[in-house]
């Protein structure tokens, strides 16, 4: 009986899982997509075309792969169906499981709503998946399989509804009606049904028949509704664990647990940022790394790599291995800043605190590099690129096994 493999993002989200799964793909019979929904994004580069992914696993652009969205997921109906129609061969290739969640359109526009009050809002994406798994928790959301009754979702769409009506009120807007949400999830339950399948019952026979398994994370650590920055978080537990209850696989059924981070760090939205530099070097790095949002375009934040919040991370995860990503950003630096440790109200903290707020950073610095782009052997890095990996590896107690160098899928280092 095989084991499944994780892999995950120890910072803010956006550290390149996408390229990593994208390069362990072909080595996998299944991938699985185990929680939160389109406000993730994926940018692959194959042959110098970008392809952005926001629901579906990365192993759809290989054509032997299959690939699963689990129950931990919130999808989209219209976000699924728009990326889906990239991919010709895609029937028979994914699958998602009827115990997802769905996002409806009232969904979006109350967190929309709600985001626009400055009061309320915490930067999130505004894609509808915070009210959608309100819902989940509070037993009052529609699951994919209920679309396969669509006459008793329809009936309970239409009880549900009616309690929504006082947030109308609250934000000043107008819900659909029933009318228009009934033409609509009768389209999607259409349109969906060819890939509603017993997800469980494909990954337990798939373990039984020893196929390489392949759980994909979105988001990061530090935005793990229990874990991270709370409450500048996601609403998905996106730690490592939640590959478990999102899947359905058990805990004794993880194998290695692969953990993805930039060579420095980013954040979207509002949140604590010990490392963030709102200087050149911030600027700098946005630029060279291109740090906009794959799914809002937002300008991200930039800052150097918290070691701090990096060791939290693999604690929490239990990463067995560990990807760099981006090296080649930090091409051009004179100096490169590590953060080791904080401090707060000038006293030195021993261990990863309760909050981040008004938590400063204490920096070790180490000698810049350049030309590091596009190496694909650790021993031709510039010496400076070789030392920073080392050096973190030293820091995190963890092996580096991969190190990207450009955007480009065959731009990576296997150690």
């Amino acid at each position: 009986m095989s084991k499944c493999d994780v892999v995950v993002g120890i910072q803010w989200g956006d550290e390149g899982k996408g390229k990593i799964v994208d390069s362990l793909a072909k080595n996998y019979d299944v991938i699985v997509r185990y929680q939160g929904g389109h406000n993730a994004g994926h940018t692959i580069v194959v042959n110098g075309k970008k392809i952005a992914l926001h629901l579906i696993p990365s192993g759809i652009l290989y054509d032997k792969t299959i690939n699963l969205i689990g129950n931990g997921v919130v999808l989209s109906p219209e976000a699924f169906l728009s990326e889906v129609s990239q991919f010709s061969n895609a029937i028979n290739r994914i699958f998602i499981s009827p115990k997802a969640h769905l996002i409806l359109p009232y969904h979006e526009m109350l967190d929309k709503a709600k985001e626009s009050n400055d009061k309320t809002s915490i930067g999130t994406t505004c894609k509808g998946i915070g009210p959608t798994y309100v819902d989940k928790v509070g037993r009052v959301g529609f699951r994919v399989g209920d679309l396969l009754d669509i006459d008793n979702f329809i009936e309970r769409l239409k009880l549900h509804l009616d309690s929504l009506t006082p947030f109308e009120n609250i934000y000043n807007i107008k819900l659909p009606t029933i009318k228009e949400l009934s033409f609509k999830v009768k389209e999607y339950a259409k349109q969906l049904k060819p890939f509603i399948k017993d997800t469980n019952e494909i990954l337990w026979e798939s373990m039984d028949n020893n196929k390489k398994i392949l759980l994909e994370g979105a988001q990061g650590s530090m935005l793990d509704i229990d874990h991270g920055t709370y409450p500048f978080v996601t609403s998905s537990n996106t730690i490592s664990s939640g590959a478990c209850s999102g899947s359905g696989i058990s805990p004794k059924d993880i194998g290695e647990i692969i953990g993805v981070a930039k060579a420095y760090c980013t954040r979207v939205g509002k949140g604590f940022f010990p490392s963030e530099d709102l200087g050149e070097s911030g600027e700098c790095i946005r630029n060279n790394g291109k740090e906009f949002g794959t799914t809002t375009g937002r300008a991200r934040r930039c800052g150097w790599f918290d070691a701090v919040a990096a060791k939290y991370a693999i604690k929490l995860n239990g990463i067995t291995k560990l990807s760099i990503m981006k090296l080649d950003v930090l091409d051009g630096f004179n100096t490169i800043k590590v953060c080791v440790g904080y401090k707060k109200n000038n006293e030195m903290l021993k261990s990863y605190p309760f909050s981040l707020d008004n938590v400063e950073p204490i920096y070790e610095e180490f000698k810049g590099f350049d030309n590091s782009v596009g190496i694909r052997d650790f021993n031709s890095l510039p010496k400076g690129a070789k030392d920073y990996i080392l050096a973190l590896e030293n820091i995190l107690k963890t092996k580096i096994t991969t190190i990207s160098t450009s955007p480009d899928r065959n731009d990576t280092i296997n150690r």
